[in-house]
């Protein structure tokens, strides 16, 4: 009787924990984690939140600062380059607002506007950290002069008319007087001409002229007067009219370098 009891105690007890394992399916329980704990994984997803949020967070302070606030304010405006112009004209004519974000501003139109100076022939504007805008000019060089009712008008190698200076450059060759447009393809022809001449030559030309494109011709310090064509093969007109000049003569003509003639 009592084994009875203990067997059926015993086949009890295990249908019990056999009914339990089945309600858990199967797996221990774990112990509950109460709301003061984390788990390492927990923790470090927390982490990398917060890394993240305090990233982004230092990315628009870091931004705000750079763009809108004066400690990367423009502060200084160099020009280099500037010999006949006025840096402070160059600056005047820029318009770079003191104490802007050295990012915002717009160089292309800081460019743009310094490039409406007529004696410059080309403009690069750059920034140059923490605080300076920097604007590198290329002023034009006078090859020839024209005669104006206001004065007399540099010309640089391009044609372009872009000085008025009261009196006559001694060293500058002279174009017809009342000369037209910056457009004129005889001006910019004449020009290019000059601009091809070896320099010992072009500065003992006085005056130069031309009929056409193709037809330029000039006269020198002692008057004599030289043919010389369009400006291709100046090297080779040039040395052959130093042959020529040492023959007598008023009129070169080395529009034809094969064929010189004087007269």
């Amino acid at each position: 009787m009592a084994a009875t009891s203990r067997n059926g105690r015993r086949a009890t007890s295990r249908g019990s924990g056999t009914r339990q394992r089945a309600r858990t399916g199967g797996r221990r329980q774990r112990k509950p984690v109460s709301r003061g704990e984390l788990t390492p994984s927990r923790r470090k997803a927390l982490r990398r939140r917060w890394v993240a949020v305090l990233g982004f967070v230092t990315v628009l302070v870091l931004g705000y600062v750079v763009l809108f606030t004066p400690l990367l304010g423009v502060r200084a405006v160099d020009v280099e380059g500037a010999e006949h112009v006025s840096a402070g004209l160059v600056r005047d004519r820029a318009s770079v607002e003191a104490g802007k974000s050295l990012l915002r501003v717009d160089t292309s139109a800081v460019q743009d506007r310094v490039q409406g100076l007529e004696e410059l022939a080309d403009v690069e504007v750059s920034r140059s950290w923490p605080a300076t805008i920097v604007i590198s000019v290329t002023e034009r060089i006078p090859i020839a002069v024209t005669e104006t009712s206001q004065g007399f008008r540099l010309v640089d190698r391009h044609g372009v008319a872009y000085r008025t200076v009261p009196d006559k450059p001694t060293e500058i060759p002279t174009l017809p007087k009342g000369a037209k447009t910056n457009d004129d393809q005889r001006r910019e022809a004449a020009v290019t001409v000059l601009a091809e001449l070896p320099s010992q030559l072009r500065e003992r030309v006085e005056t130069v002229a031309a009929d056409s494109r193709h037809t330029v011709r000039f006269t020198l310090d002692d008057d004599t007067e030289v043919v010389w064509g369009d400006a291709e093969r100046s090297a080779r007109k040039a040395k052959v009219l130093a042959a020529l000049l040492t023959r007598e003569g008023s009129v070169y003509d080395v529009s034809s370098p094969e064929l010189p003639t004087v007269r």
